[in-house]
């Protein structure tokens, strides 16, 4: 297996202006820090965000010096300076990777579970910001009420059919081909929401030790399916700082090619956590690189509904030529948590191979939702442009309210989704959400949203509650941030030298 590697234009733009106490640009005041310490401090900022993952191979000396413009000696030192901190492994005729010191801890392994598990049902806090899903919509009623008149159809059946109810397999190919992609209900399988899909896929397409390439930040329970069936998540950094560009198409191929991975999971339609849009033109360069690296793309369009800004371009899988790229979606994102009902769009041969192991799973999902689905389905445009505007008063009021109890924390709203992706001020995300029950509300850390510790400089906000909670819970994240040890709230220290 390769050494997967960073390049030095990619290590070069993440940096940005990384000697910024240098003034403005063109300026000739010279830095009151030594070069080689700013490139060290920027160099470990990348690390801690999960810019840089761990594992990965820096850039020669040489190359970064050149891509950077500074000397070789200054990349020499900075490189010394990360290692003797524990930010750098080095070995004899190999490049330096990425590490983090031991004195930072992180998983390693799986994301934590909610910290809903380990309270009693009397001492809960008050508001609960570690799911992003909305209460069920006045219609939910009807649509059971529904069901339930059409469901004496299906009652002279045994009632398994792990394909899915053809009308309900109809109104979702129907929806794709409105959307752009011409689609059969044929290639609709219909699952146990949009978790099941992936778990489906992932026995399918994957084997013990392949490599899978995922978007990061990105939703924690797909980073556990991926390790559940002994397969490796692979990060490829998002850049949230640049919308327009958010996803790192460069970075996607060049992991492909030196991991050799077989399947990606990627959320280009409003990531989740930082509500990204990936547009059409990267979405052809994203199958264009499938196609190149003999790579499946699961694309996961649980979030496709929450738009809140802009225009939804084509479907990813339109771009398309053949069955490089599989999607899932839900109804849970777009109606309910509770209505527990997906879909897989993909071509026949790959659903009968998924039968094959769905069998040993369950033996299809049930009825009753899926016809309460339909009803959803058929009144969508309604229900889902309500919910869209609930969506955006609520996220003007997460807003609003960060602005006013943490003006110092950086929130960059993406075009959709259901949460804000917060940098803090300091590396003490999972301190915030350790302390913040005691406080009043419950946080989903920034680390359980990627690999390896990443992300303790990020928290997910979900802006899915009524604006009323959502100001008492800013207040209540603003108590518990004063709350913190002053030495967990400074600044990133300055690296030591000796």
């Amino acid at each position: 297996m390769a050494l997967r590697v960073i390049s030095a234009a990619t290590l070069t733009r993440d940096l940005g202006r990384w000697r910024h106490d240098d003034g403005d640009e063109g300026s000739t005041r010279r830095s009151a820090r030594p070069a080689y310490l700013a490139l060290a401090e920027g160099i470990r900022l990348l690390i801690h965000d999960g810019r840089a993952p761990l594992g990965v191979a820096l850039p020669s000396e040489r190359d970064l010096a050149t891509a950077l413009g500074v000397s070789r000696t200054t990349v020499t030192s900075a490189y010394t300076l990360l290692r003797e901190h524990g930010y750098l492994i080095s070995r004899q005729g190999s490049r330096s990777t990425v590490a983090l010191p031991a004195s930072v801890k992180h998983d390693g392994n799986k994301p934590n579970r909610s910290i809903l598990a380990m309270m009693s049902s009397d001492e809960l806090p008050t508001i609960d910001m570690t799911y992003a899903a909305m209460s069920a919509p006045p219609e939910m009623t009807d649509a059971y009420a529904s069901a339930l008149q059409g469901l004496p159809l299906y009652l002279g059946t045994h009632g398994m059919d792990p394909v899915g109810v053809l009308s309900v397999r109809e109104q979702v190919a129907r929806r794709y081909t409105e959307r752009g992609l011409p689609t059969d209900p044929d290639q609709i399988l219909i699952t146990l929401g949009a978790q099941h899909g992936l778990r489906l896929l992932l026995n399918v397409l994957t084997a013990p030790a392949e490599r899978v390439l995922i978007d990061h930040p990105t939703y924690p329970n797909a980073i556990e399916a991926i390790r559940d069936v002994g397969a490796r998540p692979v990060p490829v950094p998002l850049r949230p700082e640049h919308p327009e560009a958010g996803w790192d198409l460069d970075g996607i191929r060049s992991a492909a090619r030196q991991t050799a991975a077989s399947t990606a999971y990627l959320v280009p339609d409003f990531n989740n956590p930082t509500g990204l849009l990936m547009d059409a033109e990267a979405r052809a360069e994203l199958a264009a690189i499938a196609r190149e690296t003999r790579m499946t793309v699961i694309v996961d369009e649980s979030m496709v509904d929450q738009q809140l800004d802009g225009e939804n371009p084509p479907p990813a899988a339109a771009f398309a030529r053949a069955s490089e790229i599989v999607t899932i979606g839900s109804a849970s994102k777009s109606f309910w948590g509770g209505l527990r009902v997906g879909w897989i769009r993909t071509n026949q041969a790959l659903i009968t191979k998924l039968l094959g192991t769905r069998s040993s799973m369950d033996l299809g999902t049930p009825v009753m939702d899926q016809l309460a689905t339909g009803y959803l389905l058929e009144h969508a445009d309604a229900i889902l442009a309500h919910r869209r505007d609930q969506l955006r008063s609520r996220r003007a009021a997460l807003l609003d309210a960060m602005a006013e109890e943490l003006p110092d924390w950086r929130a960059v709203a993406g075009a959709g989704g259901m949460s804000l992706w917060v940098q803090l001020p300091a590396p003490v995300s999972t301190a915030l959400a350790a302390t913040a029950p005691n406080h009043g509300v419950l946080l989903a850390a920034g680390p359980r949203f990627g690999v390896q510790g990443a992300f303790e400089r990020f928290l997910r906000l979900p802006f899915t509650r009524e604006e009323a909670d959502l100001r008492l819970g800013v207040k209540s994240i603003a108590a518990a941030y004063a709350a913190l040890t002053p030495h967990a709230a400074d600044p990133l220290a300055p690296l030591t030298c000796y």
